[in-house]
């Protein structure tokens, strides 16, 4: 390998043909490029997909009441019903393995009828009454001051955290956001807090129009009394959401009279479930871009492997002079062997290197012209580039093999003989 003689054949037996070389390199060059860049779309793709479901906590699911499809203890069909406050304090005894239970009720909407004055400004936005915990379930940035806390719950106090584009919507550029006041539906709140979700996937611009108030003061100024919307549950991490909802619902069916067979009367978004059908779905798209990428990059080796045969095939003579000098059939062997190695491993790392170049303009442009839904941050990490390194090796080595065994079958006598 540190012999300076086999170095200097090996560069002369690789250019003493140059475009063929260069041909045949394109096919490894290539197949590693495309392997690559498979690879780095699927990841971009993934990174954009999951970012929407780190909005929300992983182990957690959305439950909500519908209509009644069975009738049940003398109650028709087509009843509806709605959740109460005491369910929460039921679900949170019953299950120890839930970790949050957080009541929410809604009004409008950003794209509604006009909702929120402050003074001559007015807009359309989505008020939200929360518990404090649902910030551990939502994650978000506090950009100034702070989420709503107990005190507000327990003393139904008037306040609000909004959203950056309420702030857009209402505030003139440099003004005091914090401390002022702002009228929902006719009731004043001091705003507490200004957030911004943590990533820019999703429904970013309806979360940027969000307002949260204190889910007591929610209930109390807009008549709701105790009931409760819907529900956010998040389990702890060692238990899997997906696993306890059957029993959450059985569960909250005997609390409200619903038929144990009616799976209609509850509506639920389990986020946990959802986020593994994504994982499995990536897991499978890698292993396309593996398997097309190695289908694409196995042309290459089998280019190289028959350029080499003819290789081998022109160095007839040349063998059959070592032979007789005394090289033995592995000096032989090795010889051809380095030489695919070493084209191989060439063009595969020029594709490696072009693949990144690519990747790197993908995210500049990325960069330039903002987000893009359901994809973020195309790349691959340094384990698949030793992997491709290692595919490389084997690939080179595998592509020599045969060639490397003809020029070994040949007796020295024979090889002279040719011209």
């Amino acid at each position: 390998m540190f012999n300076k003689d086999r170095w200097e054949e090996i560069l002369e037996a690789l250019t003493a043909n140059k475009f063929r070389t260069l041909l045949t390199a394109f096919g490894v060059f290539w197949g590693i490029t495309i392997l690559v860049l498979l690879l780095a779309l699927t990841n971009g793709l993934k990174n954009g997909v999951t970012a929407s479901f780190s909005n929300f906590a992983a182990n957690s699911m959305f439950t909500w009441t519908q209509r009644i499809s069975i009738p049940y203890k003398g109650m028709p069909k087509g009843r509806r019903f709605n959740y109460k406050l005491n369910d929460v304090a039921a679900l949170k005894s019953e299950f120890p393995e839930l970790k949050y239970v957080s009541p929410r009720n809604s009004l409008g909407g950003y794209r509604g009828a006009n909702n929120v004055i402050r003074g001559t400004k007015i807009g359309a936005f989505q008020i939200y009454g929360d518990y404090p915990e649902f910030i551990e379930q939502l994650p978000m940035d506090i950009l100034q001051g702070r989420f709503i806390n107990y005190s507000d719950i327990d003393d139904k106090r008037k306040t609000c955290v909004i959203g950056v584009d309420v702030v857009a919507a209402l505030y003139d550029k440099g003004e005091e956001v914090i401390g002022s006041y702002i009228k929902i539906n006719g009731v004043n709140f001091m705003v507490v807090g200004v957030f911004k979700n943590v990533n820019s996937q999703g429904d970013s611009e309806e979360e940027a129009n969000t307002i949260f108030i204190p889910f007591t003061t929610f209930n109390q100024a807009f008549n709701y009394g105790d009931r409760v919307s819907w529900m956010a549950i998040t389990a702890y991490d060692q238990f899997g959401i997906t696993q306890l909802k059957d029993r959450i619902f059985n569960f909250l069916k005997t609390r409200h009279s619903v038929h144990p067979n009616d799976d209609r009367a509850f509506g639920h978004r389990d986020i946990s479930e959802q986020f593994a059908k994504v994982t499995g779905l990536f897991t499978i798209l890698t292993i396309v871009g593996y398997f097309v990428g190695a289908l694409i990059l196995l042309s290459g080796i089998i280019g190289i492997s028959n350029i080499m045969l003819i290789v081998v095939k022109e160095r007839t003579k040349e063998i059959g002079v070592r032979r007789a000098l005394g090289a033995t059939p592995w000096n032989i062997r090795l010889q051809i062997l380095q030489e695919s190695l070493i084209l191989t491993i060439i063009a595969g790392m020029t594709g490696v290197a072009f693949a990144g170049g690519v990747i790197w303009l993908m995210n500049y442009s990325l960069d330039q012209s903002g987000p893009v839904e359901n994809f973020a941050n195309p790349s691959v990490g340094m384990p698949v580039v030793f992997t491709a390194l290692t595919i490389l090796i084997v690939s080179g080595l595998l592509a020599g093999m045969i060639p490397a065994n003809s020029a070994t079958k040949m007796k020295p006598v024979d090889a002279l003989r040719i011209e």
